[in-house]
C-alpha cells in the first residue's frame, strides 16, 4: 500500500525533454492509468517511479518519503515490462515465482508454491509451469510477466501495457480480469497503455500524457466529456470526434451558431450560449462525436445538412459512415447494415445538446451543455 507523488519531475535525454514538470499524485490503492500516443513519455515515469531513471529535476515520493537516492530493489515495487523480461533458462513456474525468491523479499517454498499457482491458474497459464520461455506464445509470455508481477504483494505495481501482445480475444478477457481483480490487488496500481478503452474501463482516474506533459487528469467521465482540448477529445472514441470551425451569430431569438459554411443557424442550449456569449466574438471550434449525429436520405427539416457520402465502413457491430460537407470529412456511426452509394446525397443533423465548444485559438474546452452533470459523476 503507498501513495505515490511525482512533484515537478524533469528528465532529459541529451537535447530530448521525455519530462516536463510532470506533478501526479496517486492516492493509496488506486488504479490509475497513464495514457498517451507512443513517445509521450508514459513508460519514462513508470522507470522513474521504480528507480530505473532518475530525474534531472524533482522528487519521487512513496508514502511521502523522497526515494530519489533509493535503489530500485528497496522501493518493493513490482512492474511488469511490454516486452516480458523473462528469466530464458528457467521454468515458468520458476519464472513467476522468482521475486519471492529474492534475498529481500524471500518466501518459504510452501507459500512459494502456493502463490504462484494461485497467479498461473488466474493467467490461465497453470498447465505451462514446466515450459522454458523459448516454448511459449508471445501471449503466454506476456501472461507469465503478468503473473510474476502480482505473485507479491509490494507498494505498488507498474504495469508498462501488459496486454499489448496479446490477441484481441485474449486482450479482451484480460481486460476483464484486471478489472475484477482491482479489488483484490489491494495495493496501488500505475497502469500504462495507449488503449482508449483500457485507460477508460480500468481506471480510476486517468492521466493523459503527451510529449512529455501533462494534458488532463481526471475520472473516464470527466476526460471523455469534458476534455482539456481538443487533443484529449480526438485521443478518446471511434470513431474520432469531428471537430470544425464555427461562428457565433445573433438572431431574434438569441445566439446561435453557424457551421459548415451553412446558410441555416443552429440553435445552441442556453447555457452554452450564455458563457459563450461572454466569450464574444472570438475564434470557435465545435466537437460532435459520431453517435451523436443522425441522417436521412431526406431533408426532414431546415436543421438538416446536405453531403455526399464519401466513405462506409462496416466494422462488425456497426458502420462507420463519413460524409463531406464543404470539404469537412464528418464521422457518423450507422448499423452495421447500413448500406449507401460513394457520392449520393444524404442529409446530417447534428445533436447540439451534447456538442462540445472549444476555443478555435489556443483548443482548450470551453463549454458544453449540462456540463456539472458529467463532473460529478
Amino acid at each position: 500500500m503507498a501513495r505515490i507523488e511525482l512533484c515537478n519531475i524533469t528528465k532529459k535525454f541529451k537535447k530530448v525533454t521525455a519530462l516536463d514538470n510532470i506533478n501526479i499524485d496517486v492516492k493509496d490503492k488506486e488504479f490509475f492509468v497513464l495514457f498517451g500516443p507512443a513517445g509521450a513519455g508514459k513508460t519514462t515515469i513508470l522507470k522513474t517511479i521504480a528507480g530505473i531513471e532518475f530525474p534531472d529535476e524533482g522528487h519521487v515520493k512513496i508514502d511521502g518519503k523522497i526515494v530519489n537516492l533509493v535503489e530500485p530493489a528497496k522501493r518493493n515495487v513490482s512492474m511488469v515490462f511490454e516486452n516480458y523480461a523473462l528469466y530464458p533458462h528457467i521454468s515458468v513456474f520458476d519464472n513467476i515465482a522468482s521475486p519471492m525468491r529474492s534475498p529481500l523479499y524471500k518466501k518459504d517454498e510452501e507459500t512459494v508454491k502456493k502463490e504462484v499457482y494461485r497467479v498461473a491458474s488466474m493467467m490461465k497459464i497453470d498447465h505451462l509451469m514446466e515450459r522454458l520461455p523459448s516454448q511459449l506464445s508471445n501471449g503466454q509470455r506476456q501472461r507469465v510477466a503478468l503473473g510474476r508481477c502480482l505473485v507479491r504483494e509490494p507498494n505498488v505495481f507498474l504495469m508498462d501495457e501488459p496486454i499489448a501482445h496479446l490477441d484481441a480475444k485474449m486482450r479482451h478477457f484480460m481486460r476483464s480480469e484486471l478489472k475484477e481483480m482491482q479489488s483484490s490487488f489491494n495495493t496501488t496500481t500505475i497502469y500504462v497503455t495507449h488503449d482508449y478503452m483500457e485507460a477508460m474501463s480500468l481506471g480510476d482516474r486517468i492521466a493523459i500524457i503527451n510529449e512529455g506533459k501533462i494534458e488532463q487528469i481526471g475520472s473516464s467521465d470527466e476526460v471523455y466529456y469534458t476534455p482539456a482540448n481538443e487533443f484529449v477529445a480526438k485521443l478518446l472514441g471511434e470513431p474520432e470526434i469531428n471537430i470544425f470551425p464555427a461562428e457565433l451569430e445573433m438572431d431574434g431569438r438569441g445566439l446561435k451558431v453557424r457551421m459548415l459554411g451553412q446558410e441555416n443557424l443552429i440553435d445552441i442550449c442556453d447555457d452554452v450560449a450564455k458563457v459563450l456569449n461572454k466569450k464574444g466574438s472570438g475564434k470557435l471550434d465545435v466537437g460532435i462525436r459520431g453517435n451523436d449525429v443522425k441522417f436521412s436520405f431526406e431533408k426532414i427539416d431546415d436543421n438538416y445538412l446536405k453531403g455526399t457520402v464519401y466513405i462506409v465502413e462496416p466494422i462488425g457491430n456497426k458502420t462507420v459512415l463519413t460524409v463531406s460537407i464543404n470539404k469537412q470529412l464528418i464521422r457518423i456511426i450507422a448499423p452495421n447494415d447500413f448500406r449507401a452509394e460513394m457520392d449520393s446525397s444524404i442529409y446530417i443533423k447534428f445533436n447540439m445538446d451534447n456538442a462540445m465548444f472549444f476555443n478555435g485559438e489556443d483548443k482548450t474546452f470551453i463549454i458544453r451543455h449540462n456540463q456539472d452533470h458529467y463532473l460529478r459523476r
